[in-house]
């Protein structure tokens, strides 16, 4: 799933000549005018010789080049802020594609997807926003913003008041807390507009208040059709963006604070990456962090939900010598859990855990929870993907961790998704598809040697014998005693796909 960027790439440098930036600008400002070379070089007020020799030096391609690569950025925004109302031909043709066949094709070989699976996925998204669910209460351990009013001229005031209060409702559904005082709050998201006419540009810098350090930027360029979408979708993106951003700063301020001020959250806190890090050693910290956590406030329902997932990784990667223990363990946690209550991210948490533990039907009901509370909740996006998986809906998972990887593409779960995406593709027998997934989590996590048990069925059944020898030699070095039959009952898949799992593994001379 290719990871889009919210920076067009016609956006010119400052060191480009003005004529080139004349020109680039204008394609940006209309993508879909009809413009030839001279249109191009009459608006950058030089021959078109110039023009062209100007783009090769300086950008490395021709002015009409360029011009369909920003003519295929606008359409990714505008199918990124699609919605049920529009077609993937209405953008084609707003983009200045005629040729719809074309435009797809060419879509695809930037972004690896058809238009219609973005759109799709988009969908998807605003089907979840419209459940208009409850806002959750404070509470003093979330992390505190400050919104200042954005900046803007007046005549873009109605589309800033408009984005502000959808910005407000989407941080405090995902449990951020907002603060009346943006200069008492731990902090300050400064936002500015910049329109004309119906494209607008947002750019926002997430600063902390007590240091002024500016720990993130983003920026935002749509054209404006539908004002009240536009803005629930710009504000959706921010807070999925925002959210692992704090989270890590969060994480960081709990690992610094002196032992004899940590509190039972700056524990859970501290936990939180060694819980993500995949690997026996760090679960083992994880759990004695949590156990100390929990050994100070046995209610504390992250730092349960947490200790759950963990027990329960511990069955699936295949870190314990009793993975049913390890399972029986993660549900009795969890279901503690599930009765005291939780913001979104701990359901989105409960269900991993609960997945991993093998009680899908409760993990599809908390997970649907966590997107009726946060529709921003990458996390929860990527679980109900999972759950797919398992009931072979291969379709809708490979829709819903696309979803998560367009909300969160840098989150540190992300790396679940291309886990998520391959077994999805190992499911329909798209082997390549599934080969090329699990490769790119291993490029994320070199250490997670439990992805080769199902790399290497998918190099078997591409006939890459090679390919599978290696990946199987890696798999025996991490788990020199595992069995083809274990390495499939622990992988999170299908019965279906765990037999051939296991098929393909005894066939390169992993004993059954």
């Amino acid at each position: 799933m290719p990871v889009p960027s919210n920076r067009s790439v016609g956006d010119p440098p400052r060191v480009l000549p003005r004529s080139v930036e004349r020109a680039i600008r204008a394609m940006r400002a209309a993508p879909g005018r009809a413009v030839n070379l001279a249109d191009l070089a009459k608006i950058a007020r030089v021959s078109p010789r110039t023009l062209q020799r100007q783009f090769q030096a300086f950008l490395g391609e021709k002015p009409i080049a360029a011009l369909r690569r920003i003519r295929l950025e606008s359409a990714r925004r505008q199918l990124l802020q699609g919605s049920s109302q529009v077609t993937v031909g209405d953008i084609a043709l707003r983009c200045g594609f005629t040729h719809l066949g074309r435009f797809s094709a060419e879509y695809h070989r930037a972004y690896g997807e058809k238009p219609s699976q973005t759109l799709r996925r988009q969908v998807l998204l605003a089907a979840t926003q419209s459940r208009s669910p409850p806002l959750l209460a404070q509470d003093r351990d979330r992390p505190s913003i400050g919104l200042p009013p954005i900046e803007a001229r007046d005549v873009d005031q109605a589309i800033v008041l408009g984005v502000a209060d959808e910005l407000a409702t989407a941080l405090m559904r995902a449990g951020i807390t907002l603060s009346d005082r943006a200069d008492r709050a731990c902090y300050r998201l400064h936002g500015s507009c910049r329109g004309n006419g119906t494209q607008v540009r947002f750019t926002f810098r997430l600063v902390d208040s007590s240091t002024g350090r500016h720990m993130w930027a983003y920026d935002h360029e749509a054209t404006v059709d539908d004002m009240f979408h536009f803005e629930e979708q710009l504000a959706l993106r921010l807070s999925a963006a925002i959210q692992p951003i704090l989270r890590a700063a969060e994480i960081e301020c709990a690992r610094r604070k002196p032992d004899a001020d940590v509190t039972v959250h700056d524990l859970t806190l501290r936990a939180l990456p060694f819980v993500l890090a995949l690997d026996a050693d760090s679960h083992c910290r994880a759990l004695d962090l949590l156990d100390r956590a929990l050994g100070r406030d046995p209610r504390h329902v992250l730092a349960i939900a947490l200790s759950a997932w963990c027990h329960a990784q511990r069955a699936v990667y295949q870190f314990a010598d009793n993975p049913d223990h390890e399972r029986e363990r993660a549900l009795t946690l969890a279901s503690s859990a599930i009765r005291l209550g939780g913001d979104a991210t701990t359901l989105a948490v409960l269900g991993h855990a609960l997945t991993s533990a093998h009680d899908l039907q409760t993990a599809e009901r908390v997970t649907r929870q966590a997107l009726a509370l946060d529709g921003a909740s990458a996390w929860a996006w990527s679980r109900s993907g999972w759950l797919d998986v398992f009931s072979g809906r291969a379709d809708s998972a490979i829709d819903q961790f696309g979803v998560s990887l367009d909300l969160a593409p840098t989150d540190p779960l992300a790396f679940n998704n291309f886990i998520g995406l391959a077994a999805a593709h190992f499911h329909v027998r798209h082997y390549a598809e599934a080969a090329y997934w699990n490769e790119r989590a291993l490029a994320v996590h070199p250490s997670a040697a439990w992805v080769h048990r199902a790399l290497c069925p998918a190099y078997v059944f591409l006939g890459r014998t090679a390919h599978a020898q290696r990946s199987l030699a890696k798999l025996r070095h991490h788990y020199p005693d595992a069995t083809a039959s274990e390495c499939a009952a622990a992988a999170p898949l299908a019965q279906s796909d765990r037999e051939r799992m296991a098929e393909a593994l005894e066939s390169v001379g992993l004993r059954a």
